[in-house]
């Protein structure tokens, strides 16, 4: 028992030292551009990136790192602004778990048959925290600087001192960390992993407009989208990552029908592909109210297959979104029932 804690030990500390933030921006040094200049502001042309992210074990980080400035690249190739990573983003790299490519049942979700293991999700979350999240934190703070971008990097299961979180990122085109957004509505095996729900959603500021970060469940459920719209955000970026074979109509329970309640733009990125016992489907795309799409579909950008690397870039207007929200004939004018609404969240 003495052995097996010391090993752990040694392990954990052979990973802080493989993923260390030093290492990382010597990689980035000679791989990032030098001299690129923050984009212009435009609120009538933002354009945006969602990443259809395909779910790959990496046995060494820089070549995570790699991958990601890879994507970073081609969406800024393609002049997003902003770049959106999915939920989960993190998996990835528990390829350096020693057997993690074997794994034939995921984490043991509730559904699952197997026998309970003797190291839980949340222990494998707590144990990769330390090590992986300095890494995430220099990779894409380095990649939003290098870029001159806004990048949400998607969310990761972490410890946060003795609470299991969902959190997403968003950094600024200047690198620094704008702030974070813990999930707040939680699947049933989160909740079994015993992950600690959020209790608000925050909005962040920015030259053109403001942004969220609601993740995946989130979307499922329309007072989100309320609240977004009541504390003024224009652009609601939502990391996703489906445990489940891709249905169109299910998937039509999440951020399209919310845009058409609540008169916002929506980013959805999705994690895809199987790996260690996980099969997650989805689509990427850019939704708008239907006002404001040419077709009058309320899809300004959508991938083509819910299984494989993808990018869908579109173009928002903010100023016609706020035309469109003062001038819209059914907009909600009952304000109460919002405050009721918001006080009830905040006592969840």
């Amino acid at each position: 028992m003495l052995l097996d804690r010391l090993k752990e030990k040694l392990f954990q500390r052979y990973l802080v030292w493989l993923f260390r933030p030093a290492r990382l921006r010597r990689f980035l040094k000679g791989e990032l551009p030098c001299n690129i200049a923050p984009m212009v502001a435009d609120k009538r042309k933002i354009r945006v990136a969602a990443l259809q992210v395909k779910l790959e074990l990496y046995k060494n980080p820089l070549h995570y790192a790699a991958r990601a400035h890879e994507r970073v690249k081609e969406a800024h190739r393609l002049g997003a602004q902003i770049v959106v990573f999915p939920e989960y983003n993190s998996l990835p790299l528990f390829g350096l778990l020693p057997g993690v490519d074997q794994m034939d049942n995921g984490l043991n979700t509730p559904n699952s048959s197997a026998e309970k293991p003797a190291i839980s999700p949340a222990d494998i979350f707590n144990f990769m925290t330390p090590a992986v999240m300095p890494f995430i934190d220099t990779l894409f703070s380095r990649l939003a600087s290098a870029y001159g971008i806004y990048i949400m990097a998607g969310s990761y299961p972490l410890a946060d001192g003795k609470d299991l979180v969902n959190r997403s990122f968003l950094y600024g085109p200047g690198g620094k960390l704008l702030g974070s957004q813990d999930k707040v509505h939680l699947l049933p095996m989160e909740v079994e992993w015993k992950m600690k729900k959020g209790n608000c959603f925050r909005h962040f500021n920015t030259g053109f407009g403001t942004l969220a970060m609601p993740v995946c469940m989130d979307a499922t459920y329309f007072e989100t989208f309320r609240l977004l719209e009541a504390d003024g955000v224009d652009i609601a970026l939502l990391p996703i990552a489906n445990l489940e074979e891709y249905n169109y109509w299910l998937a039509l329970r999440g951020i399209w029908p919310r845009v058409q309640e609540s008169a916002l733009y929506g980013v959805k990125s999705a994690l895809v592909g199987n790996a260690a016992g996980f099969t997650f489907t989805g689509k990427a795309g850019i939704f708008a109210p239907l006002e404001l799409t040419s077709d009058h579909s309320g899809v300004l950008a959508e991938t083509e297959n819910p299984c494989g690397d993808a990018i869908a870039v579109a173009d928002l207007n903010l100023e016609a979104l706020q035309d469109l929200r003062s001038e819209h004939p059914w907009r909600d004018k009952n304000p109460a029932i919002l405050k009721t609404l918001n006080e009830a969240y905040r006592l969840l």
